[in-house]
């Protein structure tokens, strides 16, 4: 088929029967060769720059573990691996996990009507990821147990027809990808090394067993998305809004341990607050003597009235003490 292909395109191109003639005197190696580097050439990111994988992206993919597949390898997924290390761990081929992606966004795009993509995860490590990737592109998102027969039943309440279906995992996600395979609905899943690709439309190479590798590569699934729609611009990076932090998992235990510290610190802060009021108010107190001087100052004119008291005091209490005491003494010499 390739050297039927080849034939074609040559002779189209070529005019002169004798120079067509020359061409496939060559050997069939040869002509496999320059096959494949034609095929090489007309690759998904390769004629824009724009959709080149950057050097930044591939940091983010090596410090996430993306790369990182399982030691086993399944025969479909032999493709994607580009070298196995001395401990068995198949190396996953980033070139072709960013084709994938592009690929995967392209189809996404597609989609008229963002709702109609359903976004699936049985991992608990995966569903804040999947929840925030609806929460970005509008898609439908089930994180947690799938109801069987929701592609297929239409009695139930959960019943959905989606147009296109991604999973995290083809193994956990097992029951939507089957039903899915049942209405014909195309499937794009993020696959290990050892993942089958049975009923799998679009497979994206990456470690689909990592908490960080897999949020990663569904945070830069939403960003090709949205940059393809034209909602943000490939100008300024998206992570300078939105980071890839967003998309990974955290641990309840360490959510409450944040809770924790930061209920401590406010704590720590209201008491600091608090023996500063105490401390300015102390202060206060010990400048209050100052206007006392002002107050002795006034002394004087306070005096003349405490003189003016005694002075009625005087004449008032010994009146009324005279007459008082000669009352009895009247009153005693009647009896």
């Amino acid at each position: 088929w390739a050297l039927r292909h080849l034939r074609n395109i040559c002779a189209s191109a070529l005019a002169d029967s004798s120079s067509f003639q020359q061409i496939f005197c060559l050997p069939f190696g040869v002509l496999s060769r320059v096959y494949r580097n034609s095929l090489k050439l007309n690759k998904m990111s390769g004629g824009h720059d724009a959709l080149k994988l950057s050097e930044r992206d591939v940091s983010k993919m090596l410090s996430a573990g993306v790369h990182l597949g399982a030691k086993n390898c399944d025969f479909q997924m032999s493709q994607y691996i580009f070298k196995k290390k001395i401990d068995g761990t198949n190396i996953i081929n980033l070139k072709a996990t960013w084709e994938k992606l592009l690929l995967a966004a392209r189809v996404i795009v597609a989609i008229e009507n963002p709702a109609d993509v359903a976004v699936i995860t049985g991992k608990s490590f995966a569903q804040r990821a999947v929840l925030k990737f609806s929460h970005f592109t509008g898609s439908t998102s089930v994180a947690g147990r799938f109801t069987p027969g929701a592609f297929t039943n239409q009695i139930q309440k959960a019943f959905k027809e989606p147009r296109l279906l991604i999973v995290s995992d083809p193994r956990v996600d097992h029951q939507a990808v089957t039903e899915s395979s049942y209405v014909g609905v195309p499937t794009i899943a993020f696959c290990n090394a050892d993942t089958s690709l049975r009923h799998i439309d679009i497979a994206i190479p990456c470690n689909n067993k990592g908490v960080h590798s897999i949020g990663l590569m569904w945070w830069m699934l939403a960003r090709e998305v949205l940059r393809m729609r034209g909602t943000i611009g490939r100008e300024l990076p998206w992570e300078d809004t939105t980071m890839p932090d967003l998309f990974f998992y955290r641990d309840p235990e360490d959510v409450e341990k944040e809770e924790q510290a930061a209920r401590d610190a406010a704590k720590v802060a209201s008491t600091v607050v608090t023996t500063g009021a105490a401390a300015v108010t102390d202060d206060w107190g010990a400048a209050e003597p100052a206007p006392a001087a002002s107050t002795t100052a006034a002394a004087p004119a306070p005096a003349a009235a405490t003189a003016a008291a005694d002075d009625w005091g005087a004449s008032g209490v010994g009146d009324w003490g005279a007459s008082t005491t000669a009352a009895p003494t009247d009153w005693s010499a009647e009896a």
